[in-house]
């Protein structure tokens, strides 16, 4: 069992950054590939940035590549999603998610374990 709680979500305007934090519990969270999505109301959770279980291998959705890293410190049992140049558009909620698998993070259905989630809002 894998335990995620988020943080660092808030109320940003356009151009500034932020960074969420997820906190896992659980002995396992290094065996763990992850991922941020997010979500706004009526549509699909959406892919973010993924990571492996190892921090060696990234990966990001076209909409954030450039302004979005993933990173991850297991000695902590945290990833984290530092995000830059913020837009309008990214006002979600933030979700993180873990899972073993070690291919198609991009694809939810994969994930095993997910947080309670984060608001986001960038003010234009």
């Amino acid at each position: 069992q894998v335990q995620l709680v988020e943080s660092g979500g808030g109320l940003v305007q356009a151009g500034g950054s932020l960074r969420l934090s997820c906190a896992a519990s659980g002995r396992t969270f290094s065996s763990h590939s992850m991922a941020w999505f997010r979500q706004v109301p009526g549509k699909d959770r959406e892919f973010v940035g993924g990571i492996s279980w190892n921090g060696i291998s990234t990966y990001y959705a076209d909409h954030v590549k450039g302004r979005c890293t993933i990173s991850r410190d297991n000695a902590k049992n945290t990833v984290y999603l530092q995000m830059n140049s913020l837009k309008p558009e990214d006002t979600a909620v933030y979700y993180c998610a873990a899972t073993r698998s070690q291919y198609g993070l991009e694809n939810s259905v994969r994930y095993d374990y997910w947080g309670q989630g984060t608001q986001v809002t960038v003010s234009s």
